[in-house]
């Protein structure tokens, strides 16, 4: 006997919107539960604020550059996917990163950037803290955890644990760069869980991070680690979106760029059952038994007003920075031995309006041929978006003026291009845990109904693949429910 598909809608086509699609396909199959799936973004490309620009040998991204290999759901995808040949790692030779403190440079240790540093040496030597610092630093082990349950913001965690200079000079712009915020407003539980689990079950960040490297002794390295601590595909991480939206269709899905959902109506066919119309744009309309909404919580929270003005209002309450990526192309010996390592953060202390800096031909291979040098800047961001309110020259002439500050490159580039993120970065501020579930219950009723996204349970490429992944599970289920 032929059963009848199960429907579903998802609205916006960025990484989390794709991979709640295919995942759901994927699931479908396995379970033999025939489901049919539809796929709708406003943009006429898919893949968000994943966009690959090719110019010649030039290979830039607009957006980001790379994701976590530590963090499996990015590269378990590309191995889904059969990309697995396609992974790059960063450099092994030019891979340090600095931070900008006193209008200098100083290194920081390998595996900072997600607090884990191989050696403390580096650290020590930097120059970014005195003695009397360190010594603030170490005594963490000393402090007891902060046995509160309301949630801290990330600024405050670090002042706490390791003092005001390690937080303004160290912490602050590598974590707040990520997320382009303030670490003042971040929500330490939202953005960093990990610094407070390790806090509350070793009662110090240091003996929590120092357990955990005896653990991974304990248990063998087996070699060096295949892939460095950032990966990247080849010819872009536009590859990614292509490729996954290849096989959407494959598997039956259907893409639909170039239509924006105007608006939701919901109605129940049957106790505890709904169906959801999308009323589109274009002047068409769609219906199905299940509905993801994956754009930005801003974009959901028109959507579902009608249907829940609590779940909107809090969808609101999810901020969004705006940003701007400038990527400039050098003559190769114009630069000479100016750039160093992969790049540098700069503090907010500072006071400039360069957030970070990536040597982006010296951090990826292939990404401009030998004899050109590529750049990338970045702008914006939490209580730093004034900048973006100048044209695209004025935004090149003022990363050129802080790179010839900080690094003396003069050279004038040969191609410049400005990618604007208007409303990008979502903000994860104090108390968004609590916000969410509260969004999630305000959504219950509403069998079918999910949201996924970087506005709720990470920013990252892999967070949204696994938000996706996990949403694709609980849409399934629901419709199997319903198959019975």
């Amino acid at each position: 006997m032929t059963r009848t598909p199960k429907s579903v809608i998802i609205v916006g086509g960025g990484i989390s919107g794709l991979s709640t699609a295919f995942a759901l396909l994927e699931q479908a199959a396995k379970a033999d539960a025939p489901v049919t799936c539809t796929i709708l973004d406003a943009a006429p490309t898919w893949g968000g604020k994943i966009l690959t620009h090719r110019v010649g040998q030039l290979v830039m991204e607009a957006g980001p550059d790379s994701f976590l290999s530590q963090k499996p759901w990015a590269m378990d995808l590309c191995r889904r996917l059969g990309m697995t040949d396609q992974l790059i790692n960063t450099n092994p030779i030019e891979k340090k990163a600095s931070v900008l403190w006193g209008s200098q440079l100083h290194e920081l240790p390998e595996g900072l950037v997600t607090f884990t540093p191989t050696q403390l040496g580096p650290f020590f030597r930097s120059g970014l803290l005195s003695w009397m610092d360190l010594a603030r630093m170490g005594c963490d082990v000393l402090i007891p955890p902060r046995r509160s349950t309301d949630d801290e913001s990330l600024a405050a965690f670090f002042r706490r644990r390791f003092g005001r200079h390690a937080c303004e000079r160290v912490m602050e712009p590598l974590m707040a760069g990520i997320y382009a915020g303030d670490a003042e407003q971040m929500s330490l539980r939202a953005t960093f869980p990990r610094f407070y689990e390790l806090e509350q079950a070793h009662g110090s960040v240091i003996r929590g991070m120092m357990a955990a490297r005896r653990a991974r002794a304990r248990q063998g390295s087996g070699g060096r680690p295949a892939h460095t601590m950032f990966v990247t595909l080849r010819n872009g991480l536009g590859d990614l979106v292509t490729v996954l939206a290849g096989h959407i269709q494959k598997a039956g899905g259907i893409l639909k760029a170039g239509v924006q959902a105007e608006a939701v109506r919901v109605r129940s066919h049957q106790a505890g059952r709904w169906m959801y119309d999308v009323i589109c744009t274009d002047g068409t309309a769609l219906s199905a038994e299940a509905l993801v909404l994956a754009t930005p919580a801003y974009v959901s929270a028109e959507l579902v007003r009608p249907l829940s003005p609590l779940a909107a209002g809090l969808m609101d309450m999810i901020p969004y920075a705006s940003t701007a990526t400038i990527s400039l192309i050098y003559p190769a010996d114009a630069v000479g031995n100016r750039l160093q390592g992969f790049g540098f953060v700069v503090p907010r202390i500072e006071g400039r309006d360069l957030i970070a800096a990536t040597w982006t031909s010296r951090k990826w291979p292939h990404r401009a041929p030998p004899q050109e040098v590529s750049v990338r800047c970045y702008l914006g961001g939490v209580g730093r978006e004034a900048i973006l309110q100048c044209d695209d020259e004025a935004l090149a002439h003022c990363v050129r003026e802080e790179l010839a500050a900080i690094v003396g490159l003069q050279a004038t580039p040969h191609y410049v291009e400005v990618n604007r993120w208007h409303r990008a970065m979502p903000q994860y501020t104090i108390g968004h845990l609590g916000r969410l579930a509260q969004l999630e219950a305000a959504l219950s009723r509403f069998g079918g109904l999910g949201i996924t996204g970087a506005g709720y349970r990470g920013v990252g490429i892999p967070d949204c693949i696994r938000d996706g992944t996990e949403m694709a599970a609980q849409t399934l289920r629901y419709l199997q429910t319903t198959m019975a």
